[in-house]
């Protein structure tokens, strides 16, 4: 093969020195239908015959190799093979080293039958997203259905200045083969020619009977290796409720000298100008704020909502962050920019406050990592104020309220940018105030009923509800409700089918009261519903209200084996009141039945009172969220969320028919019960 097309993003070319170099015999002869082979695709299953990866790092360059051959068996796959994408980062190149097709026992090349194109990767565009990667499409023709495709590829990343830290530093993920596939033999090659040693640690590695092993660290100097083969292998993770095993790599280091490697760069950015001396509009704003609570809230709604986020992709990976006095000239910047002009603004003011390094994506995993600044990809603010810890993320906006009502952020582990600092992981929460608090009024006077809702909603939830009503339609956001009433009042049980606008007439919603101090939004939703009692086949007549919401269906369900449940569940509060004319069971069980729940990890109450013509329920629901529950109390976690689940998320009403026979007919039924 003598391609030596070059583009800017792409090349046709013979791979690098350290990639090795493949015959075309060498693939024929690896392309054997064993016995193994042949019963995958006996089964209707496609086979790899072969995956050959290899990682290649240095002080200038991360680069990836792949070689593989597999059928092209299934239409799907064949119709994934004959159009891809590949995305690259600025100064990434991507080298084509061979595309062809084993068909009859012959080595057929594809280049000539590829159509390569070069676009802007669109993916990466809009909403404040900056970015120089690009988007290389393939198209190879003439695929066929049983064909044998072999794909020999690299990418090569070569460090620009910008990328000091991928210079200095060096972090790679191996997670093992996709379990859909039956592999004939795959090899994975991690090359260090970096002048410092890299640790790597295999971890959720299994033995035999499927038990996960202790996770192992061992260490690679320059010019060594590490190798990991299998032969006639399909991947035995169960992965709805295993964790993929995995190989962490990375710079031999500790978390305490990361820390402090980061720290000098941040605090050349902090002393380069005062505020003083490049915002001092903002400073009269600042001084005419007398109050240092409404002070503080002004300083974050500033910089979340009046400096626009641009997330810049290819500087996502350097630590480096823009002078806040760039940040307030130019009102934009990445998460850095942000994160660091707030925290120049809550010094003038007097709240301390830090920079801290997160990754939401993979905060689970940062504890089983090795130490590494590359793992965050993420950069907010840590306030403490008043006796009390905050975390602010400078990119959101439509973000409101006093520092103690503002939004919650949901994560457990960061880095934060103060020497000699150890990775910290954040402390468990219970909300102060309640993030639902509904009142449900339901009043049936003859056959029409009156539904009147009023629900408060606080921290998180009101900023999504601002939202939600600013960006929806009116004629949608009654619909939802309507719909969710619809199983509330178990409509779905007796008529099925039925139009909701038919079922709740003269339905309105509207937003009542707004405070964005308190960060607590009120709506209000009332309807008329004629014929609003639920009917059994038996003729029976229910009022009833059941909140799904209030049962944690996720909670219930939960069954991986590995990953801890993550609990972040809302505070709720509720009041329900079943109103009617007619007479009701009063000794009805469900209807007296109440509970209490008092669980480590959330408390749970339901009190109820009862009159001849109705009842109420008070539910309150109080979690510890921002915490892992362990496996060893999962199981007592899941029953009171059974117990939760059996009917004490509600109230149900049994109406009493008027009438001598009907009297006579419940008395016999209650007694015989």
């Amino acid at each position: 093969m003598d391609h030596q097309i070059q583009v800017e993003n792409y090349k046709i070319q013979q791979p690098e020195g350290w990639a090795g170099n493949i015959g075309d015999q060498e693939i024929i002869d690896r392309i054997k239908d064993s016995e193994f082979a042949q019963k995958q695709t006996s089964e209707g299953r496609d086979y790899c015959y072969f995956l050959d990866k290899k990682y290649y790092t240095s002080n200038t360059e991360n680069s990836e190799y792949a070689c593989m051959a597999y059928t092209l068996n299934e239409p799907g796959n064949l119709e994934r093979a004959s159009a891809s994408d590949i995305i690259v980062e600025e100064n990434e190149v991507y080298q084509i080293h061979r595309i062809s097709v084993v068909r009859d026992g012959v080595l057929i090349d594809k280049i000539p039958d590829t159509k390569i194109k070069v676009l802007d990767s669109e993916n990466q565009s809009g909403g404040g997203v900056l970015s120089s990667n690009k988007k290389i499409n393939i198209t190879i023709k003439d695929l066929r259905l049983y064909d044998v495709l072999v794909l020999e590829d690299s990418r090569v990343k070569v460090f620009t200045d910008r990328d000091f830290l991928r210079k200095e530093f060096s972090k790679y993920v191996w997670v093992s083969p996709d379990n859909y596939w039956a592999y004939g033999n795959f090899k994975f090659t991690f090359i260090n020619e970096r002048e410092q040693t890299i640790a790597y640690k295999k971890t959720y590695f299994r033995d035999e009977k499927g038990n996960v092993l202790e996770p192992e660290v061992n260490y690679l100097k320059k010019g060594e290796q590490f190798v990991i083969e299998e032969q006639n292998y399909i991947n035995p993770v169960d992965s709805g409720r295993e964790i993929f095993p995995y190989i962490d790599f990375a710079t031999d280091s500790n978390w305490k000298d990361l820390s402090n490697y980061i720290v000098p760069i941040y605090e050349d950015i902090f002393n380069k100008a005062s505020l003083k001396d490049f915002a001092p509009n903002l400073i009269e704003k600042l001084d005419a704020i007398s109050n240092l609570d409404e002070k503080l809230q002004f300083a974050i709604e500033y910089v979340q909502n009046h400096i626009y986020y641009t997330y810049n992709a290819d500087e996502m990976n350097g630590h480096k962050p823009q002078e806040p006095s760039v940040t307030y000239e130019n009102k934009q910047g990445d998460c850095k920019a942000k994160s660091v002009l707030l925290k120049v603004i809550l010094d003038y003011i007097g709240v301390e406050a830090s920079v801290i390094l997160v990754n939401f994506n993979t905060d689970y995993y940062i504890k089983y990592y090795l130490p590494s600044l590359l793992s965050f990809n993420h950069a907010v603010v840590k306030i403490n104020y008043k006796g009390h810890e905050y975390f602010v993320d400078a990119t959101i906006r439509d973000e409101f309220g006093l520092i103690e009502y503002r939004g919650f952020m949901y994560f457990m582990h960061y880095l934060e940018v103060k020497k000699d600092q150890e990775l910290q992981v954040r402390k468990s929460f219970k909300y102060p105030y309640y993030c639902i608090d509904e009142k449900v009024n339901i009043n049936v006077q003859g056959t029409t009923g009156k539904l009147n809702l009023e629900t408060v909603y606080k921290g998180n939830r009101a900023n999504a509800m601002r939202r939600y009503f600013k960006v929806t339609n009116k004629r949608e956001i009654i619909d939802s409700w309507n719909s969710f009433l619809f199983y509330a009042l178990n409509y779905s049980n007796d008529r099925n089918g039925t139009d909701v606008r038919n079922i709740f007439e003269e339905a309105a919603i509207d937003v009542i009261s707004d405070d964005k101090k308190l960060n607590e939004v009120k709506i209000q939703y009332t309807a008329t519903i004629e014929n609003p009692y639920y009917v059994d086949p038996q003729k029976n007549r229910f009022l009833m209200y059941f909140d799904r919401n209030v049962v944690k269906t996720g909670a219930r369900d939960f069954m991986h084996k590995d990953l801890p449940f993550w609990h972040n569940y809302d505070s709720e509060k509720y009041e329900i009141n079943l109103y009617t004319d007619q007479k009701i069971d009063v000794e009805e069980k469900y209807t007296v039945q109440e509970s209490s729940i008092n669980n480590p990890y959330f408390d749970f109450k339901s009190r109820k009172k009862v009159s001849k013509n109705g009842a109420s329920v008070y539910i309150e629901y109080n979690p510890l969220v921002n915490i892992e529950i362990p496996q060893s109390e999962f199981e007592k976690f899941r029953a009171d969320h059974h117990t939760v689940a059996d009917s004490n998320f509600g109230l149900g009403i049994d109406i009493i028919e008027p009438g001598l026979m009907n009297r006579l007919k419940f008395s016999f039924k209650k007694r015989f019960k």
